[in-house]
């Protein structure tokens, strides 16, 4: 009980500050990391306590699923429809080419490391999660396209990272029955089939009968925000149970409900993002207490070394490929490229690979718990800072070029980014 009492008052202790906090740049993620850790095995020895990898892995899984649905359906699809290029390419080329990126530094920084564990590793962090810097993606003062971009962007590329994950993984453990290119399209088309089928169905199921019993005004008002969540887990539920990605499911099914709901923007998927930002503050007050402190033995200089390059150069480099073309400045594409935090995602695929077992893992796994940590510091510090800096180059480009592809329109609905872990994950 002194566990659970410790974690319910940590996340108290930010509810109540989280606004004056989050001006200054604390984002939940860090706040939450940095107490954890300190109240955790490695200092005060209050949450010295044994996490079974399987029901961590569910709670950040579920929080992950229920803020890529919350985030998801305020997206304006039409306005995302017309603005595609940049996710389109952040997705199919950046992610690729940040998954090769991540191989080759590991192969030069871990020379003594088997090759499908340099290729797990680089694969369970290359996704991004956007929120880590949350004022990226929440201020107005960063242009719509930009902020639309990385939203998708980080909303998506965690599921088409699964498939390479799974395969990668099953690789590693001398497990996969089948050669390498034939097992990740066979589990690619399982992934993104399954995720988009589990998210159509229930983001469908989910927004008509809202719309039509909210018309009707069947919806009991105590009911109202049940539904948005219960088609968030759906989603979930269906696409895993049919060997799909969750991630993808919930991103998809959160578009189709906010665009067949009629409820784009408004305050029916508040009980979502609240129950997902509550298990994501858990998960990271878990990740500073345990996660952290079980890495400390086993941190090297090579290991820094992976992480920090992994936030820069192996991000950098295939954004700033991604985005050739585009019509971008390099300002621009230097704020996409940095803003690319590793969040609750490689968290989850860490989880998992220690559940299943991995070569060489206590060096993975530290390695990934390092970047993710360093990514919560350096992308919570510095979002306020380059936020600023970036506004004040727009507004003078802008001003100057009025048709400037960073000026082209894109809707974003107004976010609530007050919460405690709101996809600060």
């Amino acid at each position: 009980m002194v566990a659970a009492t410790t974690v319910l008052a940590i996340i108290v202790i930010w509810s109540v500050f989280s606004r004056p906090l989050d001006r200054r740049g604390i984002t939940s993620a860090l706040f939450f990391t940095v107490v954890g850790f300190l109240v955790g095995t490695s200092a005060l020895g209050w949450l010295d306590i044994a996490v079974e990898s399987e029901v961590a892995e569910l709670v950040a899984e579920i929080a992950l699923v229920l803020l890529l649905f919350s985030d998801a359906s305020r997206i304006d699809l039409r306005a995302l429809r017309r603005e595609l290029s940049v996710p389109t390419r952040l997705l199919l080329i950046g992610l690729p080419l940040t998954m090769i990126a991540g191989s080759v530094v590991g192969a030069l920084v871990f020379p003594d490391m088997a090759l499908a564990s340099v290729v797990l590793l680089a694969t369970m962090l290359a996704s991004t999660d956007a929120a880590l810097g949350q004022k990226v993606v929440s201020d107005p003062a960063v242009p719509g396209r930009v902020r639309q971009s990385l939203d998708v962007e980080s909303g998506l590329n965690d599921g088409l990272a699964v498939p390479f994950f799974l395969v990668t993984l099953a690789i590693a453990n001398a497990e996969l029955e089948t050669d390498v290119p034939s097992a990740v399209i066979s589990s690619m088309a399982a992934q993104i089939g399954w995720g988009l089928i589990g998210g159509l169905v229930a983001g469908l199921l989910g927004g008509l009968l809202f719309r039509a019993a909210d018309h009707r005004d069947w919806i009991g008002r105590e009911w109202r925000q049940i539904v948005p969540l219960a088609a968030a887990l759906l989603a979930f539920t269906i696409a895993v149970t049919l060997g799909g990605s969750g991630f993808i499911a919930a991103f998809v099914g959160g578009l189709v409900f906010g665009r067949f709901s009629g409820t784009r923007g408004s305050a029916v998927t508040l009980l979502a993002e609240d129950s997902g930002g509550f298990l994501a503050a858990v998960t990271w007050i878990g990740f500073g207490a345990l996660a952290l402190t079980l890495a400390l033995p086993y941190i090297t200089w090579q290991v820094v070394l992976y992480a920090a390059l992994s936030l820069t150069l192996v991000r950098m480099i295939p954004v700033t490929i991604a985005l050739a073309g585009q019509g971008l400045k390099r300002p621009t594409v230097a704020f996409i490229g940095w803003f690319g935090p590793r969040g609750l995602a490689s968290l989850v695929f860490a989880l998992l690979a220690f559940e299943r077992g991995v070569p060489e893992g206590d060096v993975v796994l530290t390695t990934v718990f390092v970047t993710v940590a360093l990514s919560v510091i350096l992308h919570g510090l510095t979002s306020v800072p380059l936020v600023a800096a970036y506004h004040r180059w727009y507004t003078a480009h802008s001003a100057q070029h009025p048709g400037a592809a960073e000026a082209v329109q894109a809707t974003m609905s107004r976010r609530r980014r007050h919460l405690p872990g709101a996809h600060d994950a």
